[in-house]
């Protein structure tokens, strides 16, 4: 679209409060050359009113279910490195269906190791370590959806 005027605006915010009113994700429009494609993140559930322990699940070492996992003493937690992701994809713990994780609770990474591929526009885009240290926890599920800045991995530093 060449020049966006106040009714281009006017338009798109309509269409969005659409999208929210239908709970709809995405959405795409084509007239002629234009094309515009929204999408928004789903809504996320309101947090818990009472502040009970809740247990953590993470993905099991195949990748093909999930186990309760052990939770970590907040002084732990404070000294972890977070590998996040650099952009908004689909996250995958292999290299293919068939293959083994790259990584997997307690596997010892160096700065070039990769952990996981985030496919965004049908380009797989290698996640790297960036620290040295032990896998802490994965706190994201093969195939998942994820987001610029969300936190993937958990690592205790060397």
């Amino acid at each position: 679209m060449a020049e966006m005027e106040n009714s281009d605006l006017d338009k798109i915010k309509k269409l969005v409060d659409i999208m929210e009113q239908n709970e709809l994700v995405e959405l795409e429009i084509k007239h002629g050359d234009d094309k515009i494609f929204l999408k928004r993140c789903p809504a996320q559930p309101p947090a818990p009113a009472a502040a009970v322990p809740q247990p953590e699940y993470g993905p099991t070492p195949g990748g093909r279910g999930m186990i309760q996992m052990p939770a970590a003493k907040p002084q732990e937690q404070q000294n972890l490195f977070e590998i996040k992701s650099p952009i908004v994809g689909t996250f995958y713990a292999t290299p293919s269906p068939d293959s083994q994780p790259y990584v997997e609770i307690g596997t010892h990474v160096e700065p070039q190791t990769v952990v996981c591929v985030v496919e965004a526009m049908k380009v797989m885009n290698e996640i790297k370590a960036e620290t040295s240290g032990t896998v802490v926890e994965i706190l994201v599920t093969n195939g998942q959806a994820v987001e610029y800045g969300q936190v993937l991995f958990t690592v205790k530093p060397d």
